[in-house]
C-alpha cells in the first residue's frame, strides 16, 4: 500500500508517459482504467469501488478493469482481490504508464466530489482518449451551504471534455449545468455503492451470536457529528480543527438526541433490539458518547454498541440480517437499499448535497434534515412505521431499487462504444 502523498509523483509520471505510450503501442480496446478507492477509514468510501466494478462485471463481463486506487490498505486490497480475482490493481508508476497506453477508457469512480480531476486531465493530455465521470457530487465542498459552494475553475473544463459527466444527486447536476459544464451527456447516476455485493457472513454471524442478536430482530443505528473528526485518527495525519470541533460540540446533542429518541421508541414499543454501528472509524467513540451512554437503563438492555471498526463486507452481511437502519450517514443506507434492506437518512447543512439522492430515487419520506424542526418531529413515527408496516416498507424499497437498477443499466450503456 502507498500513501496519498507518495503514491504518484506527477512530474515523474508526466515525463515517463510519452516514452511509455510510444513503447507500449496501441491501446487494448477492451480495458477500462478505473480511478477510485479514495480512503479506507469509511466503509462507504470503500464501497464506491466494488460497487462500480460489480456493475462493470455485470454489463461488460469480457472487459478488463484496472483499478488505480488512492488507498486500499487495512485489508481492503485483500477484500477486493477475493471478490474480484481477475481485477488488476495498479501499484506502481510503471503500471500507470502501461494502463495509459493500453486502456481504451478512463473512468472516474463514484465519490464525494471530482476527487481526482487532475488525473483525468493528465489522461486527456497524454493520451487523447475518452474519459467519463460516474456518479459524483459536485462540487462536494464539505461544510459549506449551497450558496457558498466553491470549485476549481479547471473542473468545469475537465467535466465539459468528458464523454459523459454523471452526478449522484440532482442538486449537483443542476449546479454543474449552472456553472457552465457542457459535457455531451449530463445525467443523474446512482452512487456506485448501491451495487456493492461484498459479504463476510462468517464474521457477521459470529458477532451477532456473541451479542445475542437474532436474524431480522434488530435494527442498526449510526451516529455522526457535523464534521467528521478525522484528526482523531493518527493514520490521517491531520491537525485538530478548532472551528470544526467547536461546531461539533455545539450541535452534537441537538443532532444525536433525535436518534436516541428513536432508539428508545424502538426498544420500548417494538420487539426489536438495537445495534449501534460505525460507518467511519471515528464513530465508535461518537456512538458510545452520544447514543449508548445517555440511554435509559431499560433501553440499554436492548442495545448493543459495536466497539470495533469493520470493513464493508462484514457490514453488509450484518445489514442483511437486520430489520433496517437509520442514522446520520449516507452510504450504509445506500448499501442497505442496494441489498433490499430499508434505511432512513438523516443529514444537516454541513454535509454535501448527496442526501438529495434519497429524494431522487423516490425515498424522500425517509430523508430527514436535522436543521428543520418539522423533520425532527417526524423521525420517531417514521422509524416505527418503517419497522412495523413491513408490506409498505418493502414496496418502497422495491420501487426505489427498481429505479436505481434502471439508471444503472442506462448509465452503464454509455461506455459500450468505447470498449466494443
Amino acid at each position: 500500500m502507498q500513501s496519498r502523498r507518495s503514491f504518484l509523483k506527477y512530474g515523474a509520471l508526466i515525463s515517463g508517459l510519452a516514452a511509455g505510450l510510444d513503447a507500449l503501442g496501441q491501446p487494448a480496446q477492451r480495458s477500462i482504467l478505473l480511478r477510485s478507492s479514495w480512503q479506507v477509514e469509511n466503509i462507504g468510501d470503500i464501497g464506491h469501488t466494488p460497487g462500480v466494478i460489480t456493475l462493470l462485471e455485470q454489463y461488460y463481463p469480457d472487459v478488463e478493469v484496472r483499478l488505480w486506487p488512492v488507498d486500499i490498505g487495512k485489508g481492503v486490497d485483500r477484500m477486493l482481490a477475493c471478490r474480484f480475482p481477475k481485477l488488476k490493481i495498479i501499484t506502481s508508476e510503471t503500471d500507470v504508464q502501461k494502463a495509459f497506453a493500453e486502456c481504451a477508457l478512463m473512468l472516474h469512480g463514484s465519490g464525494p466530489s471530482l476527487v481526482r480531476g487532475k488525473d483525468l486531465a493528465l489522461w486527456k493530455q497524454q493520451t487523447g482518449k475518452p474519459y467519463g465521470i460516474y456518479g459524483i457530487t459536485f462540487p462536494g465542498v464539505y461544510g459549506l451551504p449551497a450558496d457558498r459552494w466553491k470549485f476549481r475553475p479547471e473542473d468545469i473544463t475537465i467535466m465539459t471534455e468528458a464523454q459523459f459527466a454523471l452526478f449522484r444527486d440532482s442538486a449537483s447536476l443542476d449546479f454543474a449545468r449552472d456553472k457552465g459544464v457542457k459535457s455531451p451527456i449530463m445525467e443523474f447516476c446512482p452512487d456506485g455503492a448501491f451495487a456493492v455485493d461484498l459479504k463476510d457472513d462468517a464474521k457477521a454471524d459470529a458477532f451477532l451470536k456473541k451479542h445475542n442478536l437474532q436474524h431480522g430482530q434488530f435494527v442498526c443505528v449510526i451516529p455522526q457529528l457535523r464534521f467528521t473528526p478525522w484528526w482523531e485518527l493518527p493514520r490521517k495525519n491531520q491537525q485538530p480543527n478548532a472551528g470544526k470541533h467547536a461546531r461539533n460540540e455545539e450541535m452534537k446533542e441537538h443532532d444525536n438526541a433525535p436518534i436516541r429518541a428513536a432508539i428508545t421508541a424502538v426498544a420500548r414499543q417494538t420487539p426489536y433490539k438495537i445495534l449501534i454501528v460505525p460507518e467511519n472509524e471515528t464513530q465508535m467513540r461518537i456512538g458510545k458518547e452520544m447514543l449508548f451512554d445517555p440511554l435509559p437503563e431499560d433501553v440499554k438492555q436492548k442495545t448493543v454498541l459495536r466497539t470495533e471498526y469493520w470493513l464493508t463486507d462484514e457490514a453488509i452481511s450484518t445489514y442483511l440480517r437486520s430489520a433496517g437502519l437509520f442514522g446520520i450517514e449516507m452510504h450504509s443506507p445506500i448499501m442497505c437499499i442496494g441489498n433490499r434492506i430499508p434505511a432512513i437518512v438523516c443529514r444537516f447543512e454541513e454535509q454535501t448535497s448527496k442526501g438529495i439522492m434519497w429524494k431522487d430515487i423516490g425515498l424522500g419520506e425517509w430523508l430527514f434534515d436535522l436543521d428543520h424542526p418539522e423533520d425532527i418531529d417526524r423521525l420517531v413515527p417514521t422509524v416505527l412505521d418503517m419497522l412495523n408496516n413491513k408490506k409498505a416498507t418493502a414496496q418502497k424499497v422495491d420501487k426505489a431499487l427498481a429505479f436505481v437498477h434502471k439508471r444503472q443499466q442506462e448509465t452503464m450503456a454509455l461506455m459500450r462504444r468505447y470498449v466494443s
